[in-house]
């Protein structure tokens, strides 16, 4: 990560934000458990006023659930502009718009234009139309654009890195809505929660609101889990609805991760080759990683008789030594390998897809114990953009890499 000025910015522990959703997850409930985590609620109301709407009001109420202490978030709607919200009706280009040329922070910006990015996917893929020609109904609503905004000024207020999110209980029955009476989960909501584990039918009426499945979907990590952290603070948002069967609070936890070293024992074979012809190698490495090897590589080194050689090194699992060993002996002219066995430390790492303005780029992540996170774009991911958008190869890589930053 860098600074404005290019300069290294040091490194920071991770700062992880947890949502334990037991009952669900809203756009009413996040900004409540983020104002019960610290947001301060005078700084809430000084960036929202950066965006280019009125007619509204925030009200904040303590609320005790099952003998739980919450927050209560709400955003009133002055009478002038109609109980469903000032221009409820909104597109999804509208919005972008409203929210670039806001006078909020960039950091803010870019995490609401993601949640409604992710919004507007969804939609288009329920209704079979484009992204740009969404027009959002209750999630257009003022209300709805508070509770997504607050929520990107919440994270950046409370400094949080990476965002984990539990299984979802998506409830059950059916609601109300623009378009008519819908199934609980609602049709965005399921498209929303592609790749998130889930509890279908968990609960009665709709516990995951669309608004609260975007905030998911566009900040936390589908299927992974939360890793060992450091508890600094937890907080409850309240909902709306009294359950019967469980306190409806969304708790927020809010602390400090690292990542533990994990470690194997592999086997490293090697043999000294001289008399082969290098066009070879090429096959060879393909026949060794399709079975099994975790790395190969060549040293070049001299030989006896001052002959130039090579160095044939393979990384593998110790069961798949003499596989990778009868490679060797089949496809070069080594007539001799030596292998030993070897300890590794290993950072925790993850594959993720990335979108960029030239197309998705499949990206590896690893995780340092101070926080830190290292950046691999896929080569051949890269190279393909590169040749269909006839653009450098080092630009993709950096949109890659800029792309899983944020």
């Amino acid at each position: 990560m860098q600074l404005g000025n290019g300069s290294p910015k040091p490194y920071a522990p991770m700062r992880v934000l947890f949502f334990d959703a037991f009952s669900g997850v809203s756009g009413d409930m996040t900004i409540g458990a983020l104002l019960a985590l610290g947001l301060d609620l005078e700084r809430l109301r000084a960036e929202l006023a950066g965006l280019a709407i009125g007619g509204y009001a925030l009200r904040v109420a303590e609320k005790r659930v099952h003998g739980i202490g919450a927050c209560k978030f709400d955003v009133d709607i002055e009478p002038a502009h109609g109980s469903s919200g000032a221009h409820a009706h909104r597109a999804y280009a509208d919005i972008r718009t409203l929210i670039e040329t806001s006078a909020l922070s960039a950091q803010v910006k870019t995490t609401a234009l993601a949640i409604f990015a992710r919004l507007a996917d969804a939609e288009a893929r329920v209704h079979g139309i484009a992204a740009d020609a969404v027009t959002f109904h209750e999630v257009g609503a003022v209300d709805s654009i508070i509770d997504i905004v607050g929520t990107a000024i919440g994270l950046a207020s409370l400094d949080v890195n990476s965002v984990y999110a539990s299984a979802l209980p998506l409830g059950s029955g059916t609601i109300s809505s623009q378009h008519g009476v819908l199934p609980v989960p609602a049709p965005a909501t399921v498209e929303l929660l592609r790749g998130f584990p889930v509890r279908i039918g968990d609960g009665t009426g709709e516990l995951v609101t669309p608004t609260g499945a975007a905030i998911i979907a566009a900040l936390a990590r589908p299927g992974v889990p939360l890793p060992p952290m450091r508890i600094e603070a937890v907080g409850y948002g309240a909902g709306s609805r009294t359950l019967s069967d469980r306190p409806n609070l969304l708790r927020l936890v809010l602390g400090t991760a690292t990542a533990a070293l994990g470690s194997d024992e592999l086997v490293e074979i090697a043999t000294n080759i001289d008399d082969s012809s290098p066009e070879l190698y090429e096959h060879v490495f393909d026949q060794l990683f399709a079975a099994g090897a975790r790395d190969v590589w060549l040293v070049p080194v001299q030989m006896k008789k001052t002959r130039p050689g090579t160095v044939l090194h393979v990384l593998g699992d110790a069961g798949a030594r003499d596989a990778l060993t009868a490679i060797l002996f089949r496809e070069t002219s080594a007539i001799g390998v030596r292998f030993h066995r070897v300890e590794r430390h290993i950072l925790p790492r993850e594959q993720r897809t990335v979108g960029t303005e030239y197309g998705a780029v499949q990206v590896k992540i690893a995780h340092a114990p101070d926080g830190s996170t290292n950046i691999a774009p896929e080569y051949e991911d890269c190279r393909r953009l590169a040749r269909e958008r006839g653009v450098p190869l080092k630009m993709i890589y950096q949109a890659a890499i800029a792309a899983a930053r944020r």
